[in-house]
């Protein structure tokens, strides 16, 4: 027994849950040793000591000290720590106390963020029963839900939560609402087994901890605990560590070359003052003022700033975002996948019409069937609810209730007895092959009776069934007639029926789905329909809303695939069907082993593992608290119109940052590389350490503005990602092309003007701050500069940190720093050289910015194809041909 439920374990643990329901009840009682008047107290302890007690939900709660030291290992933050224990030891407090406030700052945002899984826990845990009715010792007791052991066997009544994985050893109108780990709205009926499929939708003899009963009785199996069921399954996944997302990645390869340039320009300085003035204080605090000089210490700054503003500007379109970066993983996200409820459809159910016999549209249906909601007692159904939304039929005047048999979930329809000018029918309604089986007659569209004959019986069950596979629910309802004293009826009357038709329902698709999905997929955004619907149902809907999709995957082929074979088929397929939750998260983690940033959107606690694993994880406000916690970006409306706008969002806040990524690395390392020239051949050091500093400051202070600035329409086109290898072609070219030119003021001030020390150091000074300023009007943009405007922040930020430089370096105030005033000759000369460099800088960004478009042709094509189907859905509509 131990090894079966160990074996049962480990295939959960693997993401794999047991099929447990397609076994026998006597062969689940004699692999688990266990009978129907359950365990013995001594029986129990023993397998509690070895499989540990009911948990499906464990709290993960990391010590404070475990998340800093995480955050502090990242190399972006380590060399801005560094950078700011340099600068105290140096005595330039400023730069310590900003970079460590900027740091701390930056953390503290982060380890907020983190505490969503530990909350998606907690909410986990909220959904979990306490107690349960427990067979032990030949009596039923009330046990607290940690103490249940495989093999006990467990008493079950409405109202009810499932403590735990097992099946039904016998019930009577069983009835379990399991939307909390499928989504489906619908009840779903519980009967002893075993059932034939190996997917969850299948296991009509399962109950499933965390889910609750809603009607009936029964009595249960316990077959799997703790981390082996299948909501133990989700928490694991929840908690389970993901890779790093797309931003974390981008963060953490800008450090690296951060810390590579640094590297090299420190050993590169201090080896040269070795061999040409030896090593001295001075020198040694010029290679540190280098080091500090290429820190980006305004990064986490303005990457939390640009965030915040997107969040901002997000909220106003219904997108609230609970984890900053998850912006910049909107806009850098080229594959979607989404459920089809919710999104896609408008997740209720609707009355859209009814048929006779022979297929056709039957008023007859419709009005019998509205008889049978509007007089039937017990429970109502969503189902009776849509049927009577609509407006009453003339035809239903009149009819008066004189008894019913209320539905239950073991003969499966409802009938009523009414009457109307002494005429008394009785009128059934329920599941369609549970009505037609009662029935000896149909009624045709004249309303004829006739014999139901074999070969018409089986063109109606072929027309039932071929509904279905199209995505319909249906309703029978066949009618009798019943003396005119007839007064109460009998299960017995169900009998010799006549058959009229169905009522077909359906979850509609939303009118603005086709148009939501095109719009993202011209964005060049993939969109994966992943279904725990059969694949007919959703091809179906597909079909309806005019999507073009290439492949189909079902949930059994995922189960014979191995991580790496998945990861070969996902790319080329659009549909998932038949999907169970651990296989959502499979394909998830496929697509993002791909190299594709992925994003998961779905609003039941059997999306939260998919949602954790996406690297930008969505829900809806109408989700389950789990699906809520685990996602970074809840959608206050349920539309995929709505995401568009995040991604457009998303891309602008990536753009904004990538501005101050290529400024900072840019021009830095071009500043810092001419120094390290100038200090080969000059006697002098070209600044002082503390001038360096200064410069620094005051070029990080002038950049605050960025994150208002605006974006370039072709930035907003496709995604967007952190590609460290344009980042260092744009370093490469556009940062030499600055040395060039600061080369060209060294050799003009020392040979040309003769320049002293101090105006030396005062003009290049002069000439470093105010091309680094002011490039960013030009690198803003990939556009020529004068056909994009900056933001008026931007511009006033930029150019009030120029002037306090200008005002530092050329008035008395500049004494106190070590500058001197300088001759107009000289400045004249700095001013061409700086309008020379804008110059050059203009035409050669071209090449320095150049990039490969993220959208392939095929999704393209793609997009286009999406267009028309709208454009064509628009003309079926309307029938107005549309604009071209």
């Amino acid at each position: 027994m131990n090894q079966a439920i160990d074996a049962a374990a480990e295939q959960t643990a693997r993401g794999e849950p047991l099929a447990f329901w397609t076994v026998s009840n006597d062969e689940s009682l004699r692999k688990l040793a266990a009978r129907p008047e359950g365990l013995t107290s001594a029986e129990a302890r023993e397998r509690q000591d070895h499989y540990g007690p009911n948990r499906a939900v464990v709290g993960l709660h990391r010590s404070l000290i475990a998340k800093l030291a995480k955050r502090l290992s990242e190399p972006l933050i380590a060399i801005l720590l560094i950078a700011a224990g340099i600068s105290g030891a140096t005595g330039d407090w400023q730069s310590f106390v900003i970079i460590l406030i900027i740091v701390f700052f930056s953390i503290g945002l982060d380890l907020a963020q983190e505490q969503k899984a530990e909350n998606a826990v907690e909410a986990l845990k909220r959904s979990v029963a306490v107690t349960a009715s427990v067979r032990r010792n030949g009596k039923v007791q009330e046990l607290a839900v940690r103490d249940i052991v495989p093999g006990d066997v467990v008493e079950l009544r409405a109202g009810d939560l499932v403590p735990a994985d097992g099946i039904v050893l016998s019930g009577h109108g069983a009835l379990a609402n399991e939307a909390i780990l499928t989504g489906e709205p619908y009840p779903v009926e519980k009967r002893p087994g075993p059932a034939s499929g190996s997917s969850p939708s299948d296991a009509f003899n399962a109950l499933f901890g965390g889910t609750s009963m809603v009607g009936g009785e029964a009595l249960m199996l316990v077959v799997a605990t703790g981390a082996a069921t299948r909501f133990g399954a989700i928490s694991a996944s929840v908690l389970a560590k993901e890779p790093p997302t797309a931003f974390e990645r981008g963060v953490h390869a800008l450090g690296m070359l951060i810390l590579r340039l640094t590297g090299f320009l420190v050993l590169f300085v201090l080896l040269t003052q070795l061999i040409h003035h030896g090593l001295s204080l001075e020198s040694f605090l010029f290679a540190v003022a280098l080091a500090v000089g290429l820190t980006p210490e305004l990064l986490p700054m303005v990457m939390t700033v640009t965030l915040a503003r997107g969040a901002v500007r997000m909220a106003a379109s219904k997108v609230v975002v609970k984890r900053l970066s998850a912006i910049h993983d909107l806009g850098a996200m080229d594959v979607l996948c989404t459920d089809k409820t919710g999104t896609l459809t408008e997740a209720k159910i609707v009355h859209i019409g009814s048929f006779g016999a022979d297929g056709r549209d039957s008023a007859r249906a419709a009005q019998f069937i509205r008889l049978n909601s509007r007089f039937a007692s017990g429970m109502r159904s969503n189902l009776d609810d849509a049927i009577l939304a609509g407006a009453p039929a003339a035809d239903e005047d009149g009819w008066a209730h004189i008894d019913d048999l209320p539905f239950d979930f073991e003969r499966r329809r409802a009938s009523v007895l009414v009457s109307r000018d002494g005429e008394r029918a009785l009128v059934t309604k329920g599941a369609p092959e549970a009505v037609l089986s009662l029935c000896t007659h149909l009624e045709g569209p004249d309303g004829a009776v006739a014999v139901l004959d074999e070969t018409q019986r089986v063109r109606i069950a072929a027309l039932l069934d071929d509904k279905g596979r199209q995505g319909f629910r249906l309703l029978a309802v066949a009618r009798r007639r019943m003396r005119a004293d007839c007064r109460q009826v009998g299960l017995s009357d169900e009998a010799h029926l006549v058959f009229i038709g169905c009522a077909v329902f359906l979850d509609p698709p939303k009118a603005s789905a086709t148009e939501a999905v095109a719009r993202l997929v011209k964005a060049g955004i993939r969109v994966k329909i992943i279904s725990g619907d059969a694949a007919p149902v959703v091809r179906h809907l597909v079909e309806t809303l005019g999507l073009p999709t290439r492949g189909l995957m079902t949930g059994e082929d995922i189960s014979h695939l191995s991580d790496a074979a998945l990861a070969a088929r996902v790319g080329k397929t659009d549909l998932f069907v038949r999907v169970s939750p651990d296989q959502k998260s499979r394909i998830v983690r496929a697509l993002r082993r791909r190299g594709h940033t992925v994003g998961f959107i779905g609003d039941g606690i059997n999306d939260a593992p998919a949602i954790h694993a996406a690297d930008v994880g969505l829900s809806v406000e109408g989700g389950t608290d789990v699906a809520r916690e685990a996602a970074d970006i809840i959608l206050l409306a349920p539309d995929l119109g709505v995401l568009a706008i995040g991604v457009a969002e998303g891309r602008r806040t990536y753009a904004n940052i990538m501005k101050y990524v290529r400024m900072g690395t840019s021009s830095n390392f071009g500043n810092m590389l001419s120094m390290a020239l100038a200090s080969l051949v000059l006697p002098f050091l070209p600044l002082a350490p503390l001038q360096i500093l200064l410069n620094n400051l005051l070029y990080d202070l002038s950049e605050i503005g960025i994150p208002f600035d605006s974006a370039d329409e072709e930035t907003l086109a496709t995604p967007q990602i952190w590609d460290m290898k344009s980042v260092l072609r744009f370093t490469l070219v556009m940062g030499p092309l600055s040395s060039l030119f600061d080369i060209a003021t060294f050799v003009l001030l020392r040979w040309g003007f003769g320049a002293d020390v101090a105006v030396f150091r005062t003009a290049w000074f002069v000439e470093s701050i105010a091309t680094q300023i002011l490039v960013i009007f030009i690198i803003r943009t990939a556009r020529p500069l004068w056909t994009s405007r900056p933001h008026p922040v931007l511009v006033t930020t930029s150019l009030g940190a120029l002037a306090v430089a200008l005002i530092l370096a050329l008035t008395p105030l500049g004494g106190f720093i070590g500058f001197a005033a300088l001759p107009l000759p000289i400045l004249a000369a700095i001013t061409g050289i700086s309008l020379s460099y804008l110059a050059a800088a203009e035409i050669l960004k071209r090449f320095a910015m150049r990039s490969r478009s993220h959208a392939p042709a095929a999704l393209l094509a793609h997009a286009r194809a999406i267009e028309h189907a709208s454009a064509t859905q628009h003309l079926e509509h309307t029938g107005k041909r549309p604009i071209t």
